[in-house]
């Protein structure tokens, strides 16, 4: 399985962080895409390993994680990144989306009919139900509340997509009990 996320200037760190990190201990295969090869989150730290969105090719990947942050406003102008999320929905991929970047799927009409979560203030009538959940998965669709839930939303993930064997190993590994 191959996972992509996509950042821009402007990303929540942990959002991005939290799922980024836990997944390349789980041992995914992800790849980090932007419009630059620099990219400095809301609260100016800066990720380098990054690959240009012109370089993707999205039949390669099988996940799609997109975390929040001020960047939603850039992506939600993005011709490029709703293609993207349009042709993981139409090819029943999985698309994860935490805090604002659920908005970006409730504004493609994505989440009509879905049980979802997003940053509570940004929520409106998006055709599905609001669940107000730190952590939702409905199909092929995992969204997040905020980055308080960003550990949460990573462990959803690796084990919906990995498995809850590995997701076990990653959490004995950081030695997190609950």
């Amino acid at each position: 399985m191959k996972f992509l996320a996509i950042i821009f200037n402007g990303f929540e760190e942990l959002e991005a962080m939290a799922p980024f990190a836990l997944l390349r201990r789980a041992g995914a295969d992800l790849t980090i895409a932007s419009n630059n090869t620099t990219v400095t989150g809301s609260h100016k730290i800066s990720l380098t390993d990054i690959t240009s969105i012109n370089d993707i090719n999205i039949d390669d990947y099988d996940v799609l994680i997109i975390p929040g942050g001020a960047h939603f406003k850039y992506m939600a102008t993005s011709d490029y990144v709703s293609l993207l999320i349009n042709e993981f929905h139409k090819n029943n991929k999985w698309i994860c989306a935490i805090c604002a970047a659920p908005t970006l799927l409730g504004n493609l009409g994505l989440l009509k009919g879905k049980n979802y979560t997003c940053f509570t203030s940004m929520n409106k009538d998006f055709g599905g139900n609001y669940t107000d959940l730190g952590v939702t998965v409905d199909g092929k669709l995992i969204t997040a509340k905020s980055v308080a839930f960003s550990l949460d939303f990573a462990y959803k993930i690796i084990e919906l997509t990995m498995g809850e064997e590995i997701l076990n190993n990653v959490k004995k590994q950081i030695y997190y009990e609950k």
